[in-house]
């Protein structure tokens, strides 16, 4: 008897798991910063196409981009699928009807599979040699099943070359034809190199230099470090982060 005390109900939880905004359950719960309000992603970013402000509490989130203060938070998102039961199921199927109507071009299926595997985005037709050069495609590693960093913060950034009058190698480093592209935050500098050596087709061998307001970045920083520990600090710099990048330069 005294267990069935114990027993709640889903409902008794609504309050925690619901979305100010659509009233339903939170779907990719996202929090802002600032105030620590949650809602659904697509929620909270469709709000803020119109307003920088919290719809709950009215506080200003960010004077500029309020996205950049958003953060999904992976464990409410869990403990709302357990709760709930078939929601997950119930999304999953969704999902899949959506894009079985919103399919990519056929013939750049296969770069976006490259770029979602290096937690980039598709930034785009040109993407060249890539999809031959992502190798891992056939692996057998039941890829549909991977999450390709499509739940983590995301960051927008943009991709100077620097040209340093010159320079060895500096006509084999030219501008990409897209240098705006937005990606998972937790991207390392390595991996940006990999997506500029593939993007400019260099060789393998072929060593690059990221910069970012002039300091040469580390292949293990990611750019949510970069943002807040070079970025951010220079009151006069906007959005997106701009990182350049150039030929190495071998110091002997």
């Amino acid at each position: 008897m005294a267990a069935a005390g114990r027993k709640h109900l889903v409902k008794d939880f609504n309050h925690f798991i619901t979305c100010y905004l659509c009233r339903g359950y939170l779907i990719k719960p996202t929090t802002v910063t600032e105030c620590l309000h949650t809602f659904c992603k697509s929620c909270i970013v469709q709000h803020f196409e119109d307003s920088n402000d919290c719809p709950k509490c009215g506080i200003q989130v960010h004077e500029t981009n309020p996205l950049e203060m958003l953060r999904l938070d992976n464990t409410l998102e869990e403990i709302i699928f357990k709760l709930v039961p078939g929601l997950r199921e119930r999304e999953e199927q969704q999902e899949v009807e959506f894009w079985k109507k919103n399919q990519p071009r056929e013939n750049g299926q296969a770069e976006a599979v490259v770029c979602q595997r290096m937690g980039m985005p598709d930034v785009g037709g040109d993407y060249g040699a890539a999809g031959g050069g992502g190798g891992d495609d056939d692996d057998g590693g039941g890829g549909d099943d991977e999450d390709y960093h499509r739940s983590d913060p995301q960051i927008a950034i943009c991709l100077d070359c620097l040209r340093n009058g010159g320079q060895s190698g500096e006509s084999t480093v030219t501008d990409l034809m897209k240098r705006f592209i937005r990606c998972s935050s937790r991207v390392t500098v390595g991996t940006i190199k990999k997506f500029l050596s593939l993007k400019l087709k260099l060789p393998s061998s072929y060593e690059l230099d990221v910069l970012c307001n002039g300091e040469i970045m580390g292949r293990d920083h990611t750019l949510e470090f970069i943002y807040m520990t070079r970025w951010r600090l220079h009151g006069e710099n906007t959005y997106p982060m701009v990182l350049e990048y150039r030929p190495r330069i071998d110091f002997g």
